[in-house]
């Protein structure tokens, strides 16, 4: 008879939702196809991601998804999802990524859009901490002001899936636990950094020196 005790346990995963399905009407052009440090923006944001400690990454797409599949193709740890009511909220894609997740022993969830761009090292640092700590949520912050990626622990699973835009989806979720958000002082600004114009997609790329 088989000794229950010995059997190994799955080791605890990580799953990241990478936000990709916006018209990125504000730029001008889709965020995701942008350069950046050589690549296109998705391909460096889902390889941070993985680097990072990312066991998988599911991208959503919306959007010119069929410009944007291509680019996910033969990638290991990397699935897409298609959200086609991308147009109705941000709202509907994390759910649509939530609904994709396929993580076993999922124990916490990432979540970034293809606009911010990271640093592998910072997500690593915002994982780590999320699992030393065992809070419901991380928030990586800079000289006081909040940033991304968020960590999620997987037990928020369900009342993720009903965010909905009127109630302000994963902001409500935060606030109905602020004994159990960890606020995470990052000495890096680029957990701030957001590309909506081409102004601000200059300077980043300026700054970064890409």
């Amino acid at each position: 008879m088989r000794d229950q005790d010995s059997e190994v346990k799955p080791r605890p995963s990580a799953c990241a939702i990478l936000l990709a399905a916006g018209e990125s009407s504000r730029m001008g052009q889709l965020k995701a196809l942008l350069p950046w440090r050589g690549r296109s923006l998705l391909e460096h944001q889902v390889s941070a991601l993985r680097e990072g400690g990312a066991d998988r990454v599911v991208v959503v797409l919306g959007h010119r998804a069929d410009d944007l599949r291509p680019l996910l193709e033969g990638k290991d740890g990397v699935s897409w999802t298609l959200n086609l009511d991308y147009l109705q909220g941000k709202t509907t894609s994390i759910r649509a990524g939530l609904s994709a997740l396929n993580c076993p022993a999922l124990d916490v969830i990432l979540l970034l859009n293809v606009d911010q761009p990271r640093d592998a090292a910072d997500i690593a640092r915002v994982l780590e901490a999320h699992r030393a700590h065992g809070n419901a949520v991380t928030v990586p912050e800079y000289r006081g002001k909040g940033g991304h990626p968020i960590a999620l622990s997987a037990t928020l699973l369900p009342e993720l899936l009903e965010i909905d835009e009127d109630t302000q989806g994963i902001k409500a979720v935060v606030r109905r636990r602020p004994e159990s958000v960890q606020r995470l002082p990052l000495d890096n600004p680029g957990v701030l950094l957001d590309l909506n114009t081409p102004e601000q997609y200059q300077a980043a790329v300026a700054a970064a020196g890409t």
